[in-house]
């Protein structure tokens, strides 16, 4: 949890879960190898699923917190804490009251209550429908993914989007048009429905089936991409090519509730806390 907290006052105080689990993966040194190593029953990658585990219990001791946009920040709580013992000591205590309000659920399921605890967006359940979901797309034939991604990026706003599936289209599996503001252009995809990590060959040969024909690629992926293949996409001098890896796939399934339905446990309460807009004031 301390190196998540490391690499979030690194980068300001606020980062994506890919941005964190980068940023921990260089201050600890993982290799390529380490980082593309999944567990056997569900496919999901190991390192990503303890950060996540790691920002769960920072949330449940108030050091971090997280938007619906995805983004996870520091608070003034998580901000001040400077080691790993002073991270244990507050985990310590909020096991405590955590197994605590679990015997009470208990209680209260076997005398009838309802028992049931607030979703929480990165907990093992969050796990759980993912993996579920990452197997059902492994399930499906290539063509019938490609179309799934038509279909996403229409809900994403692209429009005239074609899933061209023919032979010799050198790797492009399809093209949208985007429009931004008064500018309209196209955007070439490629789908790569499979388990393991994309590498940075992939994305260079993606790019070279681009030329000629636009500036701007999406990969999606059932899978993740390697440290290389990121720094690939972004690479100087060369088109931009976007990386949708298997948990941004997963956040979007779920945000235009494509094949998954999010059902809401309580009542949204919405009140302002004025000391968040403190962290972004001069000092």
């Amino acid at each position: 949890m301390f190196p998540v907290i490391e690499a979030l006052k690194e980068a300001g105080g606020s980062g994506l879960r890919n941005e964190i689990i980068e940023a921990v993966a260089e201050r600890q040194r993982l290799s390529d190898e380490q980082l593309e190593h999944r567990y056997e029953t569900t496919g999901v990658p190991v390192i990503a699923s303890r950060i996540g585990w790691a920002l769960s219990w920072l949330k449940k001791l108030d050091a971090v917190e997280n938007s619906r946009r995805g983004v996870w920040a520091l608070t003034a709580s998580g901000r001040s804490i400077a080691s790993e013992a002073e991270v244990m000591k507050r985990m310590k205590v909020v096991r405590s009251e955590v197994a605590a309000q679990a015997a009470l659920s208990r209680r209260e399921a076997q005398q009838g209550g309802s028992g049931e605890e607030d979703a929480d967006p990165e907990n093992g359940l969050d796990a759980e429908w993912k993996g579920l979901l990452l197997q059902r797309l492994l399930e499906m034939p290539p063509d019938a993914f490609e179309r799934l991604t038509q279909r996403l990026l229409r809900e994403a706003g692209f429009r005239d989007v074609e899933v061209l599936g023919k032979s010799g289209d050198g790797g492009i599996d399809g093209v949208g048009v985007y429009r931004l503001s008064l500018v309209s252009f196209p955007i070439y995809f490629q789908c790569k429905r499979y388990k393991g990590s994309v590498s940075a060959g992939t994305v260079r040969d993606f790019r070279g089936a681009m030329a000629g024909r636009g500036e701007k690629g999406l990969l999606v992926t059932t899978g993740t991409f390697t440290r290389s293949a990121r720094e690939e996409s972004s690479r100087d001098g060369a088109p931009p090519v976007e990386l949708i890896d298997s948990d941004d796939l997963c956040g979007l399934l779920r945000d235009y509730e494509l094949g998954v339905r999010t059902r809401i446990r309580q009542v949204e309460d919405v009140s302002v806390d004025p000391d968040f807009f403190t962290q972004f004031e001069s000092d």
